[in-house]
């Protein structure tokens, strides 16, 4: 299944006593394809490096770039769905061209796409997300 995760998810999934952990251990373990555009790398370099250092968005970034489980996009379009932040939209334009099951994200921006039934991107918040991906193990 083809995801895409927004930084704000990756940041707490990453972290080994966060209550998101599971998400980040179920992409090591390659229940998901985590599908990904050379600008949402950048963007989680840069973020996953304020919050955690540099090390460790380096080391984060060098796995994800050659994880077996890493779908690499091209985006041909711009949907420019989401008007609020339009940064937000590398994201929704990289699950609607890798036809991702889910977008996750805990970001206020992203309601708008519950509301806009073309292109339809479903949107899950990270709990939602953390709670699909375990309840499939049970």
């Amino acid at each position: 299944m083809n995801i895409v995760l927004d930084t704000n998810v990756l940041l707490v999934a990453v972290g080994g006593k966060s209550d998101f952990r599971p998400i980040f251990d179920a992409f090591l373990d390659e229940k998901f394809d985590l599908c990904v555009t050379t600008d949402i790398l950048a963007e989680y370099e840069e973020i996953i490096g304020e919050h955690m250092g540099e090390k460790v968005a380096s080391n984060l970034l060098q796995l994800l770039e050659n994880a077996p489980n890493i779908k690499w996009v091209t985006k041909y379009y711009k949907w420019n769905l989401i008007v609020n932040d339009p940064d937000d939209n590398k994201f929704v334009d990289c699950a609607i061209a890798c036809d991702a099951k889910f977008l996750v994200s805990d970001d206020r921006h992203f309601r708008i796409l519950k509301q806009i039934q073309f292109p339809k991107v479903t949107l899950l918040n990270a709990e939602e997300f953390r709670d699909e991906i375990t309840s499939n193990d049970s």
